[in-house]
């Protein structure tokens, strides 16, 4: 039998096998994504009519998920660079379970385009030969060219490596480096297209700043982490694979830094607009203390703010950061906040007020907060998957050892290191 055959048969078959947490985890998922598919299926017949969305507000809660999923795979680069260039083995021993995150979330990401799409059997259009991608001239092209590609890297990476760790070797360092280099810089470029995808919309003042790429960047990689400790944690509790505290103290220390500096950020943003007000602070003025008698947004950013700040309290506070319980606590708040902030605190107000001044609200309706929790079912689904295979590879339970009935092979990772 084929050898890269067995390798997939063997990852497939790791996948659909577990016990009885595993399927419940597993159906509660499959619950969420069907609820979601079927909110979809309604708003695929009778169009984004069912949306919070309207000619004056046309991105909204798919949009702003998208813009903050893009900044939580861009953030496996803080586990990639320890790794491979300062060669941490105790990271080394997790890289690939930040990559398989990452994988799902940029699906995750792709999947809130396309559901904000009215028509999205039309994206045959940007097909290449097919279609016409309008690269490189359409700022939209570049980011399916980034995103398309820095989810072929996380898949090849990762399969490469497994795939040696299933035959029992090594994979060779100088074979995939170059792949390694190219994601790092590809990472950051994902979150920065992004970010000039908002910001290079000039009728939209609120948007158009320079200081939006660098705020995109600190901002992913405090809520990255964030979310990369707290899968962590969960993974050590409920499977035997070594995650060593030094890898979550030192995603600590970078979420601690990068959440400072996005702070710093943002109120570089206020002193701007609101110490001298013009006329271009309206956005602002509406999402912070509402304009009109309108402002549905201001509990929204008000809490994020709280948020924030009391993350970045406990997490500049050392002996609250070493603290497991204290530090969980932070990263919620900082991935919930930054989840808000970075969502519905900047896609929505750029439409608010309208280059006319007039202020048009928006709300997420029920079934853009279905289909959203469908997606992310979803993206929760793929990483499980990929987290059940890499693990059983690389604590060798799974190999070539095991199917041709050799004597055993040395796991990637030992348990009791």
């Amino acid at each position: 039998m084929n050898t890269a055959f067995r390798f997939v048969r063997d990852g497939l078959y790791e996948m659909l096998r577990g016990g009885t947490a595993y399927w419940r985890w597993m159906g509660a998922l499959g619950v969420l994504i069907a609820f979601g598919a079927w909110a979809y299926t309604g708003q695929l017949s009778q169009g984004l009519v069912v949306t919070g969305m309207s000619d004056q507000v046309s991105w909204g809660f798919y949009i702003s998920n998208f813009a903050f999923l893009v900044g939580i795979a861009a953030a496996a680069v803080l586990l990639v660079i320890p790794a491979y260039l300062f060669h941490r083995q105790d990271v080394k021993a997790v890289v690939l379970l930040g990559e398989g995150l990452a994988v799902a979330a940029v699906i995750c990401a792709m999947l809130f385009v396309t559901v904000d799409l009215g028509h999205p059997e039309r994206v045959w259009h940007m097909f290449p030969l097919v279609g016409r991608l309008n690269w490189p001239m359409s700022l939209l092209a570049w980011d399916v060219v980034v995103l398309s590609g820095y989810l072929v890297l996380n898949l090849a990476l990762p399969l490469y490596v497994h795939f040696c760790h299933w035959r029992g070797h090594e994979p060779v360092l100088k074979r995939y480096f170059p792949v390694v280099v190219i994601a790092m810089f590809w990472a950051i470029s994902i979150h920065t297209v992004t970010a000039f995808l908002f910001s290079a919309n000039a009728g939209r003042p609120f948007w158009h700043t320079a200081l939006l790429g660098p705020r995109f960047i600190a901002s992913a990689f405090a809520s990255g982490p964030a979310l990369i400790i707290l899968v962590l944690q969960v993974i050590r509790r409920v499977t035997d694979y070594p995650v060593k505290q030094s890898v979550i103290d030192t995603l600590a220390l970078v979420m601690t830094i990068s959440l400072q500096i996005s702070l710093f950020f943002v109120a570089a943003e206020l002193f701007t607009d609101f110490y001298n007000e013009t006329s271009h602070a309206g956005s602002i003025r509406y999402l912070f203390f509402g304009l009109g008698g309108l402002g549905s947004l201001r509990g929204w950013i008000w809490t994020a703010l709280a948020m924030n700040l009391v993350a970045v309290t406990i997490l500049s506070i050392h002996a609250l950061r070493g603290t497991t319980r204290w530090l969980n606590v932070a990263c919620g708040l900082a991935f919930t906040g930054i989840w808000i902030e970075k969502g519905m605190g900047l896609v929505v107000p750029g439409f608010i007020p309208t280059p006319l001044g007039e202020v048009f609200e928006y709300t997420p309706t029920w079934r853009e907060g279905a289909v959203a929790l469908g997606i992310w079912a979803l993206g929760a689904l793929v990483f499980t998957l990929l987290a059940k295979a890499s693990i059983a590879i690389e604590l060798g339970r799974i190999g070539q050892h095991r199917v041709d009935g050799g004597a055993g092979a040395h796991p990637a990772i030992n348990p009791a290191a």
